[in-house]
């Protein structure tokens, strides 16, 4: 029985042969079906809509048998017993690969019809790292206190998951990743680094997939603590430094970067970084974003006649507004360095305000340079400037994209 089916990196006509540029989509059986007519739900997701669908087995069986290895060229089966991966390579040779599972399938993923929650990490299965750290006991489950960064933990590894079939292709083609050539990650900011360990078990640990992954922060003592977990816990791709922002360099293009909760304009620092050395991908979650609201104080009044004048006059209101500039500039700067930008909810806002989540994924050089994608480069220039000229500011990040931003990151 067919317990979960997923279908990524679509074809380059994908839109021709479906209704819509589909980019992933997502299988799973209903929860409670009967085992005699088992009925699935799907969820189909563009760049910026998903869509949902049922099938009955042979419905199913049918747009697997028409779509596998040839809309889509990777899609992974899940039974009860064993995990099939039907792979096609440009040429339009198709592999079927099977293995079989050592114990009981799950959904590999978080939808389900009656909402609840499947875990990439789940709790019940006790993961040293996070036991560690104290977020789960040594029996697995999750400790007091620590449900909503437990939740975060594994918001986060989704969003990557999203993207990681796209970040194989560009960078690894169909041979995947491998000890020469493994998937490289810059972590900048990384504090404790609950998600740096997420992510290197997630990836190798689960996914088997070879990794180099580099944990950047200025404290000497965290960077210590979490250099010697990772050694304690055998994670020998793993490392950490202590470094600023400004003054890291590594010669090796990074495929992924993160940065969470860098305070203010260190975010930008990490972004322009990650531009510069042409990271495939950008995962940023911004923190603290003073500098325009402080700009706001210290400019005059913004005259009464100006849209913006309500959104400036009140002290909570304007700091609002600032961090929410800060970061439509951010990702507005982003696409004009040829990135495809979604910006998200990280967490739920009852858990923390800072729950923006900035997701660029680079991309293909003759779609940056073609007709539209210099379009949408310029109307995105426009709308930056428009903005900021508005309001007589200026942005860090536009600053060090334009080589005008002196000193380093305020921390």
């Amino acid at each position: 029985m067919i317990l979960s089916v997923s279908f990524s990196k679509p074809v380059r006509n994908i839109a021709e042969l479906m209704d819509r540029p589909y980019r992933k989509i997502r299988v799973w059986r209903r929860p409670g079906a009967g085992l005699a007519r088992p009925v699935y739900d799907a969820e189909f997701f563009t760049d910026t809509q998903s869509f949902r669908r049922s099938f009955t087995e042979a419905e199913l069986a049918a747009f697997m048998q028409e779509h596998a290895g040839k809309s889509f060229r990777a899609v992974v089966e899940r039974t009860e017993d064993a995990e099939i991966t039907v792979l096609a390579n440009r040429h339009g040779e198709i592999r079927r690969l099977s293995r079989p599972l050592k114990g009981p399938a799950r959904p590999s993923f978080a939808a389900s019809a009656d909402r609840r929650k499947q875990y990439i990490l789940e709790e019940g299965v006790p993961i040293p790292f996070l036991v560690r750290l104290g977020v789960m006991t040594k029996e697995g489950k999750i400790a007091a206190q620590k449900h909503d960064k437990f939740r975060q933990i594994n918001r986060f590894l989704e969003y990557i998951d999203d993207i990681l079939d796209e970040l194989t292709e560009r960078a690894a083609g169909d041979g995947g990743f491998s000890p020469d050539r493994p998937l490289r990650i810059v972590d900048f900011g990384c504090g404790k680094s609950y998600l740096t360990f997420a992510v290197y078990y997630f990836l190798h640990c689960l996914r088997h997939i070879d990794v180099d992954i580099t944990g950047l922060d200025l404290k000497a003592d965290v960077i210590a603590d979490c250099q010697r977990l990772a050694g304690e816990s055998g994670y020998d791709r793993l490392r950490f430094m202590v470094g600023n922002i400004a003054d890291y360099a590594d010669a090796r293009r990074p495929d992924l970067v993160v940065t969470l909760h860098a305070c203010n304009t260190a975010t930008d620092y990490a972004l322009d970084w990650a531009i510069r050395q042409g990271a495939a991908a950008i995962l940023s979650v911004p923190c603290c974003q003073h500098e325009l609201n402080t700009r706001l104080q210290a400019n005059a009044p913004v005259p009464d006649a100006s849209p913006f004048a309500p959104l400036t006059r009140y002290g909570l209101i304007r700091e609002r507004f600032a961090a929410l500039m800060t970061d439509a500039v951010r990702a507005e700067l982003l696409e004009q360095a040829g990135y495809r930008v979604q910006v998200l909810e990280f967490v739920d806002m009852s858990h923390t305000p800072k729950n923006v989540l900035l997701r660029a994924v680079k991309k293909r050089d003759a779609d940056v340079r073609s007709a539209d994608g210099q379009k949408t480069i310029a109307r995105s220039r426009e709308r930056e400037k428009a903005l900021l000229s508005a309001l007589g500011l200026e942005q860090e990040l536009d600053r060090l994209r334009n080589g005008t931003a002196p000193g380093s990151p305020e921390q």
